[in-house]
């Protein structure tokens, strides 16, 4: 089939299909996010023009954007469908970067498909391009491969023949998900090929069920057996494997505490008897407080990034712990046993090597009994009060509204901690807060990519000031394309919880809250968020007191899903209360300074150093 090197690869992706958990079988690629240049318009442009009744195409306002509201469809679907956008060469390509970084720190697939220059070089230097004097070979898209599992720039056609299978397997693969960068030079784009009718062959992409080593199988069960307080931590791999409902019968069948990470957060339903809480800094006292006490951890689906074990101070020092993951890259990280597995192949199994062994009786209450306290902590900070209404009290109106079938989604700033600590959860795997990379402006991207994937329920996507002002473009994408969710603006005068970080480690006030900040205006003017998010066609709802933000946030929930359109309430919350877990976080704070508070901090951090579990025994 004598076809481009463009047209061949939509054809490709066309016949990629995914099976979902459920068994049904969907598109592997939903849609494409393009914004278009020279350097893919004539190209993979005209490729999706032929097949526009075939595969959608949506069009971005910021390359940043587009491509994070890819991963949101990463994420929002389990992984089982991939996200892809396609841009021009030089800075297009270049914004795309931050998304990359998005998708590779949280293992989510993604698919980039930026434009490069020409590999003929006849022009050179083409509109955009960037000349590397040592190199001529070099160009801007070499930046994604820091941040890409699979990077392959196409400089002949028939190369798509030996690169697609890598791409498939990359983005379904659940150890080496992530992102994929094909760079595609736009003379090359263009170029024909005689392709194999069989490389357009329909192919299903189901979920890999890895089964554990036998022998490290036994072992994992001989260390279970022989701890009188084990702790169950799921994460990530968990939901991405579909396996919430294996690990609840894992936990019930033996009597173990569950906690979650950030990742694997509403993976148990709240009020489960074995439900600790969240774990970590951002999480609950009740979870730490047992991961404390804790002699075993089995650590299922996560890689245990510092903020769920807060910096290694939350265990016990003598702790031991079973790693039970698909990447054995993460799965022997600090010492731990490794047990490389799918989650839920890897929990069945291990049940079966148990048999009807259980752990103590008051261990496996203590979770109810310590939960329970971080429950009440939580309905106190919810109760309303005197001023600004604080994000505990803007998240529980918006928990106590939210459905199972609804989605709840973060990334920055405080309101990580407010979800992870202090969400009440309904619905399983109802929750994206992305704080692996921790990117502000996700929040309304990514929340764009969500409301095309999930058909069911209502997106509400929660941020602050900052990350609103950081990207916002894609309100306006998701509005004129037809798809509708909530977005609450919580608006506390600049960027509050780094301010909390620095006045906490004994700084000063500087460059983080607009009083602190440098202006030469004696009232410097403030943002009309109501205003600009009207502006870009969003239905807006301004509420003065948290009196009025549920009967607001009920009628931002009937456009979304009527008006097809996002819906954004915006209220002013106070910028100094926040939900605490109690746990230590390793920062950088000077050895040396001429303020006390900061000599006082840095003793604090030598003090949690010495806390720290450097290697599991």
């Amino acid at each position: 089939m004598k076809l481009t090197t463009a047209q061949a690869l939509v054809r490709w992706m066309l016949a990629q299909r995914t099976e979902l958990f459920d068994g049904s079988h969907v598109p592997l690629f939903p849609g494409v996010f393009a914004i278009f240049g020279h350097g893919n318009v004539l190209g993979l442009g005209n490729a999706l023009e032929e097949v526009r009744d075939r595969i959608p195409v949506w069009r971005g306002h910021n390359e940043q954007g587009m491509a994070l509201a890819a991963v949101g469809i990463g994420k929002a679907t389990h992984r089982r469908q991939v996200g892809v956008a396609t841009s021009s060469i030089g800075p297009g390509a270049l914004n795309m970067i931050t998304a990359a970084g998005v998708a590779h720190a949280n293992r989510l697939p993604l698919l980039l498909l930026p434009g490069d220059t020409f590999t003929g070089r006849a022009p050179d230097p083409v509109l955009q391009q960037v000349e590397h004097f040592h190199d001529p070979t070099a160009t801007v898209n070499d930046a994604f491969r820091a941040v890409s599992r699979y990077f392959d720039r196409i400089t002949r056609p028939e190369q798509l023949l030996s690169t697609l299978p890598q791409v498939a397997r990359v983005l379904t693969d659940p150890a080496d998900c992530g992102p994929v960068t094909l760079a595609l030079p736009q003379d090359v784009q263009a170029e024909s090929y005689d392709f194999p009718a069989s490389l357009f062959a329909p192919v299903l992409h189901r979920p890999l069920r890895q089964r554990p080593d036998r022998n490290a199988l036994a072992e994992a069960a001989r260390a279970i057996r022989s701890a009188a307080r084990p702790l169950l931590v799921l994460g990530g791999g968990v939901r991405y494997s579909g396996a919430a409902g294996r690990a609840l019968r894992f936990a019930e069948q033996h009597g173990i505490p569950i906690t979650e990470t950030t990742a694997g957060r509403t993976l148990v339903p709240h009020d489960h008897p074995l439900h600790a809480g969240p774990l970590g800094i951002t999480g609950s006292t009740s979870a730490n407080v047992l991961a404390g006490e804790a002699d075993l951890v089995i650590a299922v689906g996560t890689r245990l990034q510092d903020f769920t074990t807060a910096s290694w101070t939350v265990f016990s020092p003598d702790v031991h712990m079973v790693s039970l993951n698909a990447a054995r890259f993460d799965a022997v990280k600090h010492g731990a046993f490794a047990l490389v597995a799918d989650a839920d192949e890897g929990l069945r199994e291990l049940t079966d090597a148990l048999g009807a062994w259980q752990a103590a009786p008051d261990w496996a209450r203590r979770a109810q009994t310590e939960r329970a306290k971080w429950d009440q902590h939580i309905t106190k900070l919810r109760v309303p009060g005197d001023g600004l209404p604080t994000y505990a009290q803007v998240v529980g109106v918006v928990n106590d509204v939210s459905g199972p079938t609804d989605y709840v989604m973060t990334a920055s700033g405080g309101l990580p901690g407010e979800l992870i600590g202090g969400w009440r959860a309904a619905g399983e795997a109802t929750m994206d807060v992305e704080y692996g990379f921790s990117c502000m402006g996700y929040e309304l991207a990514g929340a764009w990519g969500a409301a095309i994937a999930r058909p069911e329920g209502v997106v509400t996507t929660l941020l602050g000031d900052g990350s609103y002002l950081m990207l916002n473009s894609e309100l306006f994408s998701a509005a004129f394309a037809g798809h509708g969710f909530v977005a609450v603006v919580c608006d506390n005068d600049g960027y509050a919880v780094i301010h909390r970080l620095q006045t906490g480690q004994g700084g000063a006030g500087f460059n983080n809250l607009y009083a602190d900040c440098t202006s030469s205006h004696a009232e410097p003017p403030r943002t009309d968020f109501a205003g600009h998010a009207a502006a870009l066609g969003c239905a807006v709802f301004a509420v003065d007191s948290l009196g009025d933000l549920e009967g607001a946030y009920r009628k931002a929930r009937e456009v979304a899903v009527d008006e097809r359109r996002p819906a954004v309430v915006v209220i002013r919350t106070h910028p100094s209360s926040w939900t605490e877990a109690g746990a230590w976080w390793e920062v950088g704070v000077p050895e040396v300074s001429h303020r006390a508070e900061i000599a006082a901090a840095r003793d604090e951090v030598l003090e949690g150093k010495a806390r720290q579990v450097r290697y599991l025994s």
